[in-house]
């Protein structure tokens, strides 16, 4: 079959991506090296929506954060995903940085984004745990937060439902150009698409190397590393924390998340390779910036670390250009933040680019349907839905009151989990103050009687992960 579109890559834009195609007629597939959708960047970040006051003039950040932010909002009501609106504060804690915050404020009105000046006295009263020294701050109450790989399954899932393939632990080893399509050769089989959009992320630059000979762009690679603080800790902050952001990034955030913990990062260290580990040095980097932001962090209530990758590069701007080379192939190269929030507007400007507006819509389109969170429903109604399934109030997850029902439906979905971490992703088991160590077990037992697997040859994480032989007694 010829594909009219093949994306390289499941992560927020290549969701997004496969999302609007599937609106659309036509034949559409998704290639990804990772065994589940948003295993990369998408995975490990801080979460934010950012509403666009931050990029610099004139550049294609500037246009799709603010774009991708202001649409956010009516796509996660739709496919039923997290968001919540919770504002930020920019903080200066010298004299020499008020001018800077002024100018932010200036860019932000001039885009539409609502900004406000408050004082040190104001910002201390919303957020008694700020620093002593903070002079004034920027509140940007349209700051958002998400869990963005519950936002990639999502409008996967939708695509799916809607004829998009989706192929994954599948790498790409090869592109092949013929006379008016494309080879995509993956590690498993050979795709033939008219048209590749390359959003594969941190792979990026090997696939654009793939295509083109030489690819268009060059990234860096940048780590981030973050402590995360348990629900215990959910009253330290209640807004987003920025201090004033330089040339090297937003910095060392205090972030409260959609489920309640608070995330505490990230530093940021080139590497000449991904690396996704933790180190002494990174976290006491993280720890000694915080000091700058705010005070009495409750370090007691730290559950776990962890880092993500970003791809830098292209003069901190995008790089999203068709392929000079060969028409019909478009990359997404150094989409570092803001690109979580611009995903929706990269996509749409992608398919522009495509001249979308000329293909045939689909008369039918099928909706995903919600999903069942029991810690997020009124007394009656959960009541009245263990009676109706038992399940549902069989607990596996103490920590974050997760059910065997909510974990059995999630196995059910379009994308189901098929390891201990995928389960994690979709539903929170393991994410609470012990780290999976009463659930994981009880999880691994669901996958293996669910997908009648012994119980040795569940994965925590893919593939090379199987709980082993220690498992059979």
């Amino acid at each position: 079959m010829m594909l009219d579109v093949c994306i390289i890559g499941a992560g927020i834009c290549g969701s997004f991506l496969a999302y609007d195609l599937s609106h659309y007629k036509g034949s559409f597939a998704v290639v990804e090296k990772e065994h589940d959708v948003a295993g990369g960047v998408t995975m490990a970040n801080s979460a934010i929506i950012h509403a666009g006051y931050d990029p610099k003039d004139h550049t294609l950040k500037a246009q799709l954060n603010v774009e991708g932010a202001k649409a956010y909002e009516a796509i996660a009501q739709r496919v039923h995903a997290h968001y919540q609106k919770i504002g930020a504060y920019v903080i200066a804690s010298e004299e020499s940085q008020i001018a800077q915050l002024k100018e932010l404020q200036q860019r932000g009105n001039k885009r539409g984004v609502r900004c406000e000046l408050v004082s040190g006295e104001e910002l201390k009263q919303a957020e008694p745990h700020v620093c002593e020294a903070a002079l004034m701050a920027l509140y940007v109450p349209d700051t958002a937060i998400i869990e963005p790989w519950e936002m990639a399954l999502r409008l996967m899932e939708c695509a799916v439902l809607n004829g998009v393939d989706l192929y994954l632990e599948e790498e790409v080893i090869g592109i092949m150009h013929k006379r008016d399509y494309y080879e995509v050769k993956t590690s498993k089989q050979t795709l033939c698409a008219k048209r590749i959009i390359n959003a594969a992320g941190l792979g990026a630059e090997r696939i654009g190397k793939l295509c083109d000979g030489a690819s268009p762009f060059h990234m860096e690679i940048k780590r981030g590393q973050y402590y995360v603080l348990s629900h215990h800790a959910r009253d330290f902050v209640h807004h987003i924390l920025y201090p004033l952001p330089s040339d090297k990034g937003k910095g060392v955030l205090c972030v409260p998340t959609i489920h309640g913990n608070i995330l505490l990062g990230p530093d940021a260290q080139i590497l000449s390779e991904e690396d996704t580990s933790t180190t002494s040095q990174g976290l006491a980097r993280v720890r000694e910036q915080l000091t700058q932001l705010v005070k009495e962090v409750p370090y007691g209530e730290v559950i776990r670390s962890y880092s993500g990758c970003r791809p830098c590069g292209n003069d901190n701007d995008f790089y999203i250009e068709e392929s000079a080379i060969h028409p019909g192939i478009y990359h997404l190269g150094c989409i570092d933040s803001p690109g979580l929030a611009s995903a929706p507007a990269i996509s749409r400007y992608v398919l522009e680019a495509m001249h979308i507006s000329s293909w045939e819509r689909k008369e039918e389109w099928i909706e995903n349907e919600s999903v069942i969170r029991c810690d997020e429903m009124e007394d009656d109604a959960r009541k009245a839905l263990i009676q109706a399934d038992p399940t549902y109030g069989h607990i596996i997850c103490r920590c974050e009151a997760i059910s065997e029902g909510e974990i059995l439906a999630a196995l059910r979905r379009p994308i189901p989990p098929r390891s201990i971490k995928e389960v994690k992703k979709r539903v929170r088991c393991g994410m609470g103050k012990c780290q999976g160590g009463f659930c994981e077990v009880e999880v691994a037992k669901l996958l293996a009687r669910e997908s009648r697997l012994p119980l040795h040859e569940i994965c925590y994480d893919g593939a090379g992960s199987e709980l082993g032989e220690e498992a059979k007694g």
